[in-house]
């Protein structure tokens, strides 16, 4: 489709030059229009009222099917030629085009009309020097907008300023990454003393030079001119369509990019018109059948022309032929009518049955309420309803991390106090309990600070805590001073975090709950209400966390003088700086965080020092000096922070969730039983990353290696994955297999198949971003590709949106195996678009995602039921359609191709013309359909329970040009029985009365009863489960056929329609013959009893896993439901590193007084009663630093 616009906007002369740089000024419209910027408006949509019908027709006649029907359909209106009449192809092609236009105008129709809810929304817009309510799509790049609180941003714009301290703001990306974390934005200084002065705003004429339109999410490069001085811009200045504005009363931004060129769009990528592998089969299998076509009548315009020079002479004294057609030409006009006679193997309700059985199977997707999420009241949605069976073939899952196998919510779940452990449950026998929602919480009403959402199961820290025990109230203590969170308290007692890192948010909140309660800080002090008594503590030092430390520390004074540094970090770090005396803790904190690891948690250890007045005021000094200091600063601070953070004392551990979507490892076990391989690609970081990969049971301690892929250079990566190569096949070769090969229509796309190399064991490949940039390169793809498919599990992090897709693209190239992908963010778009299959989980704020797959639901453990049950039946039901639709189609042609050698090859049909008609149209369409609507070799249940079924699917196993051949082989056996028995039998046999029976009506009805009653039974041998629906379908269309041939072999149809219904009285006269119906009975068993012989040998000498598993079904009880299993418990020594943010902490934002300065009153930002806090969803801060910015260049 693109193609065809992009050639139209050619013709138009509409080809614009590829923009490199933007220029643009801020409230100065001509300029900006004169560079013909798009406006705001987007348009999703592929046609409009004059463009539908033209667009539309290309489209459907690219197929090749609809091409050829209509060749036909052509051939059919030339008299000389026509076999049969033109409505027999007119109808069901008319239909076709009908219906699937009809499809696609509902789609767009759906486009459009989310287009223009979009584009109507209402901002404010500074024109004129006031400001103006505007609709979306009428603002312009250059113009000065105004945002309030939870609006979304309305095009990509440079902040100006904002009503917070800093100039800064708060933004939900969950339409962006779909994560919940909240996110800062900040303005330059020298725009946000414009604060909100809409005269100051008006009169600001700045001039924005930056990068032209791209995808990238994570980058931003430009310069902005003010007054003649240029000050650089990036990211952090830049607020992104798509995104929501929290927590910030207002905010100004000039408009960078618009409607199409906005990142949010861009992101979307093209849309790309995806067909099945069974599609491009049968594209083949029809060509190929259109060559067996041509060459059955060529053989038989050989034969009459054979027959003509031989015979016809004969003929043409009492049936002349007409003027000037002579034996040539009537042998070249018999090929015309034979291919019209003979098309029936491609016949077009083919195409029609195709699409109801997609559309009938998209409908069990749509209406399952096993994949309905009532939390949200989202259903599953087969957004696109051509793919269906393809669902049945995927061997590559490439799924995204944060809100899809994750909550991105962190909950305190575990801790090690002084050697005890808490967060578990034991009975009355000492066994451990599972914790369901069922079970009882701790009450906290006790304390009335506490957070109402924060949820823990163990009562035993709660009554420890509140017993006074010293070593948990200075374990809770610790977690309430050692952070950077910042709080806003709005109303008394409701408080908020702002955290750096979800986990920060966590911990804060769970010594909020257990009696610590963090109130508030200014740059000297930290005021915490511990145990319902305010204590206000000096904040001394923050020693702040960095990648290398992996620890932070603070050091404060409490209300009695006493000096005290707390610290909390990985625990391999802090065990180093232990005092001998914590040995034995060490041990059992050892013990316990092994257990955590084994539970997939996120740990950190807990520690503190009392520490000396005389030799604190000395280390200050040296502190002040050493953070003064111009060179080696950073140096100079590490060496004080290693002298001061030693002689430790352990207090515990904690234990964070990084909780998982419901079900999500049993979903990645069933899928990898089912042979299919996840790769896991995310934007996040390698510790998180690698921790839900445990979790999830991706990555497992009895895996032989887990290979970590992170140099930073070409050679050094491809050192990595040769390395690892070797290390897990040490006798493979050292280039890959690659075989090439031809495919598609007319055999044109060369292909290119890397074959997997075996392996002993299990293998995990983890592999960074900046790595995988160097591995995607064109020397280093085969070698990342081959290392990749030896493991068992690949996760990818800190990829961009554009490596995500050339993963899926390279697994496609060179694999030539179906790929999904799923992900709930705009930056999982190109990547959903790249797949075969695309899924979005729905239900989260962000809905990019959904927007551009063909399949969405709300969780994604609801991914097995799609593919285990849905995809495998969809296939396996389309398989049968197809081997079936040939069979009994080539039957009823093959027979037309024996009777020519007996009519003189001159194009007369064997049955009756409206036979020919209602075959496919009537007496065959209801059994085949609705045995490609219900079939199903097992349940749903069994189909969970043996997973191993879908394994067939990705190999191509039931349908392909193998099995195509021996269908077409059956057929041609079958239509020799159908013809030449009852040729055989009445060639000269008489009526009970002793008539002739032999005439050419009389042998028709035979015929043609012989041929329905054998495609009949075929179907129900293929049919596995039987319904009420297929029975009355099957014996229906049999008793309809009888009644439609009695009626129109009547005399009152010859009587009112005398040329249309000839055959008068024919099924009256035959029917009633006894050895009439012994010949339907011989031909069909002839036809039937091979075809039950040979299934029965094959299920005894080869079964498939379908054959066994049905075996062992009849034996067994239906199983239950999957009964909800307590985790096994695992011990590990591997854990997370740490849990902190992965950017460097802002300690020094926190001592800096300019950050705190009081605010003016104002009425509360939030609409809603809880904070994203309050629904267990931690907030993300990140690093801000507030450091004039230097002018560029004058």
């Amino acid at each position: 489709m693109g193609s065809v616009e992009s050639y139209f906007g050619q013709l138009c002369g509409q080809q614009q030059k590829k923009e490199e740089e933007r220029r643009l000024r801020a409230n100065d419209r001509p300029f900006n229009l004169s560079y013909r910027y798009a406006n705001n408006a987007i348009k999703t949509s592929k046609y409009n009222v004059f463009t539908f019908l033209p667009l539309n027709l290309f489209e459907q006649f690219r197929r090749l099917a609809n091409s050829y029907f209509l060749f036909l359909f052509i051939l059919q209106l030339i008299p000389q030629i026509a076999s049969l009449s033109w409505f027999t192809t007119a109808v069901p092609l008319v239909l076709v085009l009908s219906i699937t236009a009809v499809k696609d105008a509902t789609d767009d129709i759906n486009r459009h009309k989310s287009d223009k809810q979009v584009n109507n929304r209402k901002v404010s817009v500074l024109i004129d020097g006031e400001l103006q309510s505007e609709k979306w799509m009428n603002v312009q790049v250059g113009d000065v907008i105004k945002l309030e609180n939870n609006q979304f941003v309305t095009a990509d714009l440079l902040l100006l300023s904002s009503s917070e301290p800093l100039n800064l703001v708060y933004v939900e990306t969950a339409e962006l990454d779909g994560e919940t974390n909240l996110k800062v934005k900040q303005a330059l200084t020298v725009t946000g003393k414009m604060g909100d002065n809409i005269e100051a705003l008006a009169s600001f004429t700045g001039e924005v030079r930056c990068e032209s339109p791209n995808n990238r999410l994570d980058k931003f490069k430009g310069t902005l001119a003010v007054n003649g001085q240029t000050y650089s811009l990036d990211n952090d200045k830049v607020l992104l369509r798509g995104c929501t504005l929290r927590n910030t009363e207002w905010c100004f931004g000039l408009v960078i990019f618009g409607g199409p060129d906005t990142k949010l769009m861009q992101n979307s990528g093209k849309t790309t018109f995806k067909r099945t592998s069974v599609d491009h089969l049968m594209n083949v299998l029809v060509l190929c059948i259109f060559g067996f076509l041509a060459s059955m009548c060529s053989v038989l315009t050989i034969g009459n022309v054979i027959w003509e020079v031989k015979e016809g002479s004969a003929f043409t004294v009492f049936l002349p032929r007409e003027p000037g057609v002579d034996a040539p030409l009537s042998s070249f006009l018999t090929f015309w009518s034979y291919v019209i006679v003979l098309n029936t193997v491609v016949p077009i309700s083919l195409y029609v049955s195709v699409e109801i059985i997609r559309l009938g199977n998209s409908f069990y997707i749509d209406w399952d309420r096993k994949m309905y999420y009532a939390k949200s009241d989202t259903p599953a949605q087969a957004r696109t309803t051509t793919l269906n069976e393809e669902l049945g073939q995927i061997k590559y899952i490439f799924s995204d991390k944060t809100g899809t196998l994750t909550q991105n919510i962190m909950a305190f779940n575990k801790c090690s106090i002084n050697g005890k452990n808490y967060g578990e449950l034991f009975d009355y026998s000492g066994q451990r309990m599972e914790i369901t929602e069922k079970t009882q919480r701790v009450d906290f009403s006790w304390n009335r600070l506490a957070d109402p959402k924060f949820i823990f199961h163990d009562h035993s820290l709660a009554e420890t805590i509140r017993e006074g025990n010293s070593e948990a109230q200075a374990f809770f203590r610790l977690l309430a001073l050692c952070h950077t969170v910042m709080p806003e308290e709005k109303k008394e007692g409701e408080l908020y975090y702002q955290a750096q890192s979800p986990d920060e948010g966590a911990l804060v909140t769970a010594a909020r709950n257990f009696g610590f309660v963090f109130r508030s800080r200014t740059p000297e002090t930290i005021t915490v209400v511990e145990m319902g008594q305010q204590v206000v503590y000096e904040l001394l030092a923050v020693l702040d966390f960095n990648n290398v430390r992996k620890r932070m520390s603070v050091i404060v004074r409490n209300a009695e003088g006493k000096l005290t540094l707390y610290c909390k970090g990985a625990d391999t770090i802090i065990y180093e700086r232990l005092h001998s005396s914590c040995n034995k803790l060490m041990g059992v904190t050892t013990g316990h965080l092994n257990e955590y690891a084994g539970d997939g948690l996120r740990t950190l250890v807990l520690a503190y020092k009392h520490l000396d007045e005389h030799y604190m005021k000395e280390w200050m000094q040296r502190h002040h000096e050493a953070s003064t200091a111009l060179d080696g600063r950073d140096e100079k601070l590490d060496e004080l922070y290693e002298e001061i953070e030693k002689d430790l004392l352990l207090l515990g551990a904690t234990a964070v969730e990084d909780k998982l979507q419901d079900g999500v490892p049993q979903t990645i076990e069933q899928l990898a039983k089912a042979d299919i391989k996840i790769w896991v690609l995310t934007g996040d970081k390698q510790e998180t990353a690698e921790n839900i990969g445990y979790s999830c049971n991706m990555l497992r301690e009895e895996m032989k290696d887990i290979f970590t892929v992170s140099a930073n250079t070409a050679e050094g990566v491809k050192e990595e994955l040769v390395c690892a190569r070797r290390k897990m096949c040490p006798l493979a070769a050292e280039a890959p297999t690659v075989a090439k090969a031809r495919a598609g229509l007319f055999w044109l796309e060369k292909t290119e198949t890397v074959h997997d190399d075996k392996v002993d064991g299990e293998y995990a490949l983890v592999i960074n971003g900046h790595s995988l940039a160097f591995a995607l390169e064109k020397d280093l793809e085969l070698e990342l590709l081959r290392t990749a498919c030896m493991c068992q599990t690949v996760i990818c992090c800190r990829v961009t949106p554009l490596q995500k897709a050339q993963v899926v693209e390279l697994v496609k190239k060179y694999k030539q195996a179906v790929t999904l992908a799923i992900g709930d963010g705009a930056n999982d778009v190109s990547m959903i678009k790249a797949a075969h299959i695309g899924v979005g989980i729905s239900g989260q704020e962000g809905m990019q995602a959904v927007l551009s797959s063909d399949f969405s639901f709300a969780q994604f453990r609801y991914l097995q039921r799609l593919l285990l049950v849905h995809g495998r039946w969809s296939y396996l039901r389309m398989c049968k359609f197809l081997q079936y639709f040939f069979y009994k189609n080539f039957t009823f042609t093959f027979v037309h191709f024996w009777y020519a050698f007996f009519c003189g090859f001159s194009a007369q049909t064997v049955y009756d013309e409206w036979f020919i008609t209602m075959y496919n149209l009537v007496y065959t369409a209801l059994p085949v359909l609705g045995m490609s609507l219900f079939d199903q070799d097992v349940n749903d249940r069994w189909s969970f329970q043996y997973p191993q079924l879908y394994s067939p699917g990705p190999l191509n196993i039931y349908f392909n040009k193998k099995l195509f051949v021996h269908c077409m082989m059956h057929s041609c056996y079958s239509s020799l029985i159908l013809f030449f028995i009852p040729w055989a039998a009445m060639h000269d046999t008489v009526r009970d009365d002793g008539k002739d029976i032999a005439d050419y009506q009389s042998f028709a009805l035979l015929a043609q009863t012989c041929l329905l009653v054998v495609v009949t039974i075929q179907l129900c041998l293929d049919t596995h489960y039987w319904t009420a629906v297929n029975q009355f379908f099957v014996w229906g269309s049999l008793a309809v056929y009888f009644a439609t041939t009695f009626t129109m072999f009547s005399n009152g149809m010859f009587l009112i329609f005398t040329s249309a219904f000839p055959f008068i009285g024919t099924a009256r006269n035959s029917l009633n013959q006894p050895n009439v119906w012994l010949i339907i009975l011989l031909t069909t068993l002839l036809c039937s009893l091979p075809v039950v012989a040979y299934r029965f040998t094959v299920i005894q000498l080869h079964p498939t896993v379908n054959d066994k598993v049905r075996h062992k079904l009849r034996k067994e009880a239906l199983p239950g439901p999957a009964p909800r299993r307590p985790p096994v418990r695992r011990i590990s020594t591997r854990r997370s590193g740490y849990a902190f943010s992965h950017v460097q902490g802002y300690g020094d934002l926190v001592t800096s007084r300019r950050f705190l300065r009081p605010r003016k009153n104002r009425p509360a930002l939030f609409k809603q009663t809880d904070s994203p806090l309050a629904q267990n969803q931690p907030q993300h801060y990140r690093t801000i630093t507030e450091e004039p910015e230097q002018p560029m260049c004058h």
